[in-house]
This record gives structure tokens, sequence and C-alpha cells, in this order.
């Protein structure tokens, strides 16, 4: 029997589980960290803590399953998009990282937009900008710290960088270059135009591999030190939205899946892109070789329930699970209350900073329930907005569903309704670890393609019908949803 390890480089630490080649989860285990969180917005960490962290969850695992120590076949990472490491010719770290949810670039994002103009952003990357994204952080830098611009040989995503630690080779793979803002995502090469406009060269960028290609072989030296009696191949394995999609069944045309974390997202894959780019939702290269996925982002779903419990609700309410209780007593619609979850402004459909939190239609009949289904229902338009501009680039026929929303079962039924889609609930709860896992599988032949990969893995745990009398009613509220934000978006 054949091993594969996949690991999930986060925000917030590092995981990494075993996979055999049976389609079972052996162990998994999980380092903690920190990120530091400057003034003004700024979230930085040293690239360091990433791969002392790395390495530890690599030899604690190992050493639990010292049986297997010559049996891994292959290594794949999942990180955090869009995070910036930078290096110097000799390949040391210049600075700290500059995160993914760093918002010091708005600036430069503005200054993008003066240069190229969004329809020919969107022309040459197929997507907006966004604070968060490569291309603006490598102009702050070299704007604001010139000295380290100069030293600057290499740019990289995180998992670029345990990968580059792991084997000596730098490159990235499409899914995370698709995430610079610099990366054709159509033509699958960076933008020749891009760098010419600001002045920067192609070498600073590592090469390009498809997420199931090899990056190399483990150093023998880091082999030893982690307790590895055979050297595995590192596969190449991706940006961590890619990965988590990877890891709940999307595989093929007409799947998407329904994200309900802090964040909520709707990734749908994509075969080929015939319907006009406007850049509501992002269009990045998936894990799986020669295909795009779509994803469309809103910033607070989960959150805005967390948000509901921590300042409003109070001790008042002792669980989710009694939040979870008190929604079922409202009805649909939540006696004509309904919330706009833009808590931390918006990404998608609207790309609006500005935007916030509504709750309209409260009166003194008001109760406690109906103020908890409205945030899920509020939550659940907004997935809506998402699923809908998914839709406009692929004919979405299968729709998983993982975080909370699958968990709970009245926000699972009201996210079903809303949608009118069946929803289906995977055996799957480690999403970009256990994608990054099928890439290190497929990447080393394990199994022969995703398809097989998927049938030897996941498996359907229950599925959620739609209401159709419920949909009825929530189209007519989605209408007024839609409109409380549109009459109200030039008072935020």
């Amino acid at each position: 029997m054949s091993y594969v390890l996949g690991i999930d480089l986060g925000t917030s630490g590092v995981k990494a589980l075993i996979l055999s080649s049976e389609g079972n989860i052996v162990d998994i285990q999980a380092q903690s960290y920190t990120p530091d969180f400057l003034e003004n917005g700024w979230v930085e960490q040293d690239p360091g803590v990433w791969w002392n962290a790395t390495q530890k969850v690599l030899k604690e695992i190992m050493d639990k399953n010292s049986d297997l120590k010559n049996k891994i076949t292959a290594i794949s990472c999942s990180g955090q998009m869009h995070s910036s490491v930078f290096l110097d010719e000799n390949h040391e770290v210049i600075r700290p990282a500059i995160l993914w949810n760093d918002t010091r670039t708005k600036k430069q994002t503005k200054e993008i937009y003066e240069k190229v103009g969004e329809e020919q952003l969107l022309q040459l990357v197929q997507n907006q900008a966004f604070d968060g994204f490569t291309l603006p952080k490598i102009l702050w830098l070299r704007e604001n710290e010139p000295e380290n611009f100069k030293k600057v040989h290499k740019v990289i995503m995180p998992k670029d960088y345990i990968n580059f630690m792991l084997t000596g080779n730098i490159v990235t793979d499409v899914s995370d270059a698709a995430g610079t803002l610099l990366f054709d995502v159509l033509e699958k090469k960076f933008s020749k135009r891009l760098l010419v406009l600001f002045q920067l060269s192609e070498n600073m960028l590592p090469k390009v591999i498809e997420s199931t290609d090899a990056v190399g072989v483990m150093k023998k030296d880091i082999a030893e030190q982690l307790g590895f009696l055979e050297l595995p191949t590192i596969i190449a394995g991706g940006a961590d939205n890619s990965c988590s999609a990877v890891g709940n069944g999307v595989v093929s045309k007409g799947q998407a899946v329904v994200s309900v974390g802090t964040s909520g997202t709707v990734i749908g894959f994509v075969e080929d892109i015939k319907t006009k780019i406007t850049g509501q939702v992002h269009l990045f290269n998936y894990g799986l070789p020669n295909s795009i996925y779509a994803m469309g982002v809103m910033l607070s779903a989960g959150e805005s329930l967390n948000w509901l419990k921590r300042n409003i609700l109070g001790s008042s309410v002792a669980s989710f699970e009694e939040m979870n209780e008190l929604a079922e007593t409202a009805s649909v619609g939540s006696n004509g209350l309904i919330f706009l979850p833009y808590l931390f402004g918006e990404r998608c459909p609207y790309n609006d900073p500005n935007a916030r939190g509504i709750f309209f239609g409260l009166s003194s009949l008001t109760k406690q329930g109906e103020i908890i289904r409205s945030v899920m229902e509020g939550v659940s338009f907004g997935l809506k907005d998402c699923f809908n501009l998914v839709a406009d680039f692929t004919d979405i026929n299968e729709v998983y569903i993982t975080g909370g929303g699958a968990k709970s079962e009245i926000w699972g039924k009201i996210i079903a309704d809303i949608l009118n889609k069946k929803l289906t609930v995977l055996n799957v709860s480690e999403g970009p670890a256990f994608g990054a896992a099928l890439i290190a599988a497929v990447g080393s032949g394990i199994f022969a393609d995703f398809e097989t990969a998927k049938s030897k893995t996941i498996k359907v745990e229950r599925t959620i019908e739609p209401n159709t009398e419920n949909n009825k009613k929530y189209e007519e509220i989605y209408k007024r949803y839609t409109k409380i934000y549109e009459n109200n978006k030039n008072l935020f």
C-alpha cells in the first residue's frame, strides 16, 4: 500500500494528514501560530515561522506513524493565496512576508487602475485588483522600502517557500500564480504587458507549473531530520481555495462547492470561458490540469452569526446549538426581518469596502429566533449572489456544501431553499489538506486521475433537498434584499 501526505499552510497554523492509496485518512497533526497584526491594518509573518511549524508537524506525524517512514510516496502543500515572500539572490528572506489580509496597498491598487484601466486589466489577467493581491505588494515595497526592493531576486507564495525549503527548487503552480494579478489566466503565463507597464522583470517571478507536476524530491538532510527513510516526491500543490475545492469533490464540469466558513465562497469548475468577464467573480487556474475555477466571495458568512452571538445575544443564548433551535421556531422570511451581511464591506457582487450590515424590518414584535434566522437567511442571500455569478460561467448541476452551513441542519435547509438546489454533504472536513493529498496522489500516479481519486476517497454523507414553496417565498424576499443595498449604497 502507498501513502501520500497533504499539508495545509494556513494563516493561523499548519496541518498535515496522511492518506492511503485505499482512500483512508491515517492521521492528522497540526501546529498553530499567530500572524503579526501591526498598526494600520498591516499583517505580516516571518516565513521562518511557517517552516519551523511545518517541520514540527511533519516530524510529529512521522514519529507517530513510524511504520510508514519508507512508504510516503509524495507530499503536496496547500497555502494561503496572495501572501508575498521576498527572497534575495541567495534565496534568503529579505523581510517578513506581507499576508493576503494586509490592507496597506490601497494607494498602489488605485495606481494600477489609473495606469491600466479596469477593462484592460480584465483583458490581461481576467481579475479585478484587490489590496491583498501580490502586484500591489510588490509596488508598495518598491515605493516604501527601496533598499529591500533592490535585493529582491524572487517573489513567491507561502506554500512555494515550503516547497523550496523541502527541495531547494523555486517554482509556483498555476493556481497560486493566478492570484498575483500578474498572470494571464487564459494564456497561463505572466503578462508581459503588465510587467512592462510597471517596469518589473519577469525574472523576479518563479517558473510556473501545473499543480500536479513535481517540484523535486525532498532533500536528503531534511528527510533525515524529519524521519523519512525514502525521499518523497514534492508535488507543486496549490492555492488554498483551489485545494479546498478539489478536496470537496469539485473535479469535473457542472460541479460546485458552497463553503460557509468565517467568510463564504462559491467555487465552480469551469471548462472554458465563453461569458463576458466582468470581474465580479475571481477566475483562477485550478488544481486540475488545464482547468479554471470561478469563485465568488462574501466577506462575512459564518462570522455574521459569530458576531450576532458575541455582540448582540451575549449570554442570553448559550451555544450555537441553541441558536439553531431558536432559528427553527421562526418562519420563512423571519417575519419580515431582512439582514444585510456586509459587516466588513463586501467583495461579491458589489466590491464595496464601504458597505455595512443592516437589519431591515425590526419591530416591537421581533423575536430572538427571527433575528437569528434572518442572519442565516441574509448570509444565504449573499451566497446566492455569489452562486448566480459563478453560474454565469458554468452550468451547475451538482452542489456540495461544507463548513458551518453543512453542520447546521436549519442553515443547510435555508441555503438549499434559497439556491433551489439539492446540496450534498460529503465525508470531508479537512478540505485544503485533503485536497493537497489528492493532488499528491494524482501527481505521483497513485490515482490515475481526479475522478478515480474522488471515487476512492470521497463519500456522500447526506443530501439536503430544497423546498419549492419556500424557494418561491425566498425569491420575493431576495428582490427586497437586493433593493436594500441599492437604495442605501450612497449612504454608507
